[in-house]
């Protein structure tokens, strides 16, 4: 006689329990392999995210790849003047910390001094709450001003421009700050890679001593930071009319200028 129950399901449910138990186990072994994963990107997760979070960051090529490396205030001024006494006196960025006493994540003001668009110090800011002023007889506000001094006694003699005693009133766009003497221009002349280097760590140290020295825009490269706009970090500029000028896209020259006040 046939068997009542069909010889089918007898024969799937020793299948069944196997399956099920192959089945925890792979899911077993998944969690583990995850496991291992998140625990070895968990460091890696976690600066991303203190990145996200502190003042300032930089973007650090390391061994085990680019890193987002959250700084303070402090460290972000320290890793910039460091990088500027580089460019200033040819001692290597191990020998400026020790000489300041700073303590600073490994390789930050390395990268700093090799920055571009991408990796740049970035820093979140507040804008000042300050009153209008007049141009004096430099041809800048007392903000502008402090910023050149600021400028001048960080990286010693620089090549400015954007200003003249008494003002002036031609030869940028028609709402330029410029006329208004709140802004200077720092000159990097030919664009090289050299210059390139040099332009963006004072790029990046004028960012980093941004609230101090009342800055509202910094322009470098074809790209512009601005302290409204700082959450977002460096952004591309479009030169009028997409020009390809490299003083137009300031390619050769920072321009920085300071906030209006009230």
């Amino acid at each position: 006689m046939p068997s009542a129950t069909p010889s089918g399901t007898a024969a799937r449910r020793p299948a069944s329990g196997g399956g099920l138990v192959a089945g925890v186990f792979v899911m077993l072994l998944a969690l583990v392999l995850l496991g291992g994963a998140l625990s070895g990107a968990l460091p890696r997760i976690g600066a991303w995210t203190s990145g996200l979070t502190a003042p300032c960051s930089v973007v650090v090529d390391g061994e085990g790849g680019a890193d987002v490396v959250p700084l303070d205030r402090e460290q972000a001024r320290a890793a910039t003047a460091a990088a500027a006494w580089t460019l200033r006196t040819g001692q290597a960025p191990a020998e400026v910390l020790s000489r300041t006493g700073a303590e600073l994540p490994d390789g930050v003001v390395d990268a700093v001094l090799g920055a571009r668009a991408g990796t740049a110090l970035t820093c979140r800011s507040t804008e000042a709450d300050a009153g209008r002023q007049q141009i004096t007889d430099t041809g800048l506000t007392p903000r502008a001003q402090a910023v050149r001094e600021a400028l001048e006694a960080e990286f010693g003699e620089l090549s400015l421009g954007g200003f003249a005693p008494g003002g002036v009133d031609s030869g940028h766009g028609a709402e330029s700050t410029h006329y208004e003497g709140r802004a200077v221009d720092v000159f990097y002349r030919p664009v090289t890679e050299a210059s390139l280097d040099q332009g963006w760590v004072l790029a990046q140290w004028l960012v980093a001593h941004g609230e101090g020295l009342t800055v509202q825009y910094v322009i470098f490269d074809d790209h512009w930071w601005g302290v409204r706009q700082s959450a977002r970090g460096w952004q591309p500029y479009e030169a009028p009319g997409g020009s390809s000028d490299p003083v137009l896209r300031h390619r050769d020259h920072v321009h920085v200028d300071v906030v209006r006040g009230d």
